[in-house]
């Protein structure tokens, strides 16, 4: 190889690894938080329920806290801590209604499903599933305590959920549903093309925190 060559191959090498440092960088770009860390601004509903201690929102218990905005097509991304066989979830597309959101928007459970009390529940009832809808892979939470970094995107009919760098729902919601839901109900809010973001409390102690959105 001549001098020209190599020193082109080296230019283009420097200049890819600049580039992935920038898109790394650039990782966040376009997020924005919904979150503050000091108060509730921004979400409505149980808003008695849910309480922000150190940084982070606390179910303890609570119902359901929806944020005042909607969102179509977007990514999510939050960190939350569970308590020992706590229950939770977040809703996406929901509206804002008196109706069960896991039905008529969609639930992404947040679930200690390692736990006994949940020893013999469902595919689609494990932690990161589309509640009814979509079963997720298992067994990628950390430990109970431990904070755990997920991130859900839906963008048009594609859903996609990773929980601690690992994928474990990517799914077009079309296709999940053609022959029917997993538990076999009707989950209308699957056909949702927009609604609000939120958690959906079942009386367990759960900690959420860096709660960032990007809208597409």
């Amino acid at each position: 190889m001549n001098t020209i060559l190599k020193g082109v191959l080296v230019i283009g090498i420097v200049a890819g690894i600049g580039l992935a440092a920038i898109a790394a960088d650039n990782d966040e770009a376009g997020f924005a938080p919904i979150f503050n860390g000091k108060d509730l601004t921004g979400w409505v509903g149980d808003t008695q329920g849910y309480v922000v201690e150190n940084g982070s929102i606390v179910c303890k218990p609570g119902g359901n806290l929806f944020t005042d905005k909607e969102y179509a097509d977007f990514v999510f991304r939050f960190e939350f801590k569970l308590t020992p066989a706590a229950n939770n979830g977040i809703a996406i597309r929901a509206p804002m209604s008196k109706d069960n959101p896991s039905y008529t928007g969609m639930e992404i459970q947040i679930l200690d499903d390692r736990h006994p009390d949940y020893k013999d529940i469902k595919p689609y009832q494990a932690h990161g599933s589309v509640y009814g809808v979509v079963a997720a892979k298992r067994d990628q939470l950390k430990p109970v305590g431990e904070w755990n970094v997920e991130e859900i995107a839906a963008i048009g009919r594609q859903v996609k959920v990773t929980l601690n760098g690992i994928v474990i729902v990517d799914a077009d919601l079309d296709k999940a549903t053609e022959n029917g839901t997993l538990d076999h109900s009707a989950h209308p809010g699957v056909k949702n093309e927009k609604g609000r973001l939120g958690f959906l409390g079942h009386g367990s102690v759960v900690e959420f925190r860096n709660l960032r959105v990007k809208k597409l």
